[in-house]
């Protein structure tokens, strides 16, 4: 695994920070109709994609998720104007304001969703693998999920094929301890998520997400798994979510206490106290980080302000293969 040094906390300190405010502005945006639809945050669940970004080839290896789906393109190279704008639905989006909130797509940088469908992920990502090691590509791909799609038959449906062929792929659940509104432990009759890897003798765990440098141990060892040849791995990292499931989430299900103990453990906080205890970092230092993130965050909502809708053509010429239209209104 690459080393993980001084400048790998002060990097993980600043990404994830800017994760976490990026997230926030858009649901301040959100609250103001700016941002429409559903709109699914991330906050709580940084060192899961800090962690996993240290120990993935990004020249190389894919990623493809759900639809709580922002920061992870960012991750990988997406420029995050244009993950705003995709937000705002404006032209310069990631795919000019046709995916929204749900799907941000960018092949270009190996991020392949962004899947509104509970699970749909779950095979597309396999298929990813398939062709790595059909074209004998020597690439990883990392497929996320909630802990509720993992009751999902399609998860059940990849997990023997991927064994069977021994595709290149990492199998990631986020448990953040709620499908929506319904906690783990009323989903299934046990609560360790990592031992369905058992049944296909996967090699499976459970992983401290919440700990950067813990998921990037496992990470890599899971990656360096894929990419010999060895097959899947099946990581249940266990992390947390402070928001709802989405803006229109009035929480009920937990109360204001569970969710304050939790962010005892924020991993960004954790990551801080790290540097401050190392003395990789002054305060003066520290809040020069914190400026540049707030710059960039305002960078990103300026971009989207500014930008323009798409054209009405752009819809369609995604929809239909006609250029004409004859079937549609004069009046649209």
């Amino acid at each position: 695994m690459k080393k993980i040094t001084k400048k790998t906390y002060l990097d993980w300190y600043e990404n994830m920070l800017f994760w976490r405010k990026f997230e926030d502005k858009l649901a301040q945006v959100y609250i103001n109709q700016k941002v429409r639809g559903f709109l699914h945050l991330y906050n709580g669940q940084e060192a899961v994609l800090a962690g996993a970004l240290h120990a993935m080839d990004l020249s190389k290896d894919r990623m493809i998720t759900a639809y709580r789906n922002h920061v992870q393109p960012i991750g990988m190279g997406t420029d995050p104007k244009k993950v705003m704008a995709e937000l705002y639905g404006k032209g310069t989006g990631t795919s000019q304001g046709l995916g929204g909130s749900m799907h941000i797509f960018d092949k270009e940088n190996r991020f392949y969703g962004g899947h509104g469908i509970v699970g749909g992920q779950i095979p597309l990502g396999a298929g990813l693998a398939f062709a790595d090691k059909y074209f004998d590509r020597d690439s990883v791909t990392l497929t996320y999920m909630g802990d509720g799609a993992t009751r999902q038959g399609s998860l059940h449906e990849t997990f023997n094929l991927a064994m069977l062929w021994k595709l290149p792929v990492v199998f990631c659940v986020e448990n953040n301890g709620y499908a929506m509104g319904t906690s783990v432990a009323r989903t299934a009759n046990h609560t360790d998520i990592w031992k369905l890897g058992l049944g296909y003798e996967m090699p499976c765990k459970p992983v401290d997400g919440m700990k950067p440098e813990v998921v990037a141990k496992e990470m890599d060892e899971a990656i360096k798994r894929a990419r010999r040849g060895d097959g899947p791995t099946f990581l249940e990292l266990r992390t947390y979510r402070y928001r709802g499931h989405s803006m229109s989430d009035a929480q009920h299900y937990r109360t204001k206490e569970e969710v304050a103990k939790k962010q005892e453990e924020d991993p960004i906080t954790y990551v801080l106290h790290q540097i401050y205890d190392n003395k990789w970092a002054t305060e003066a230092e520290i809040k020069k980080i914190d400026q540049r993130v707030k710059d960039l965050v305002e960078e990103c909502e300026k971009f989207a302000e500014d930008s323009p809708y798409p054209e009405k053509n752009v819809m369609f010429d995604a929809v239909y293969e006609q250029e004409d239209y004859p079937f549609l209104s004069d009046k649209l």
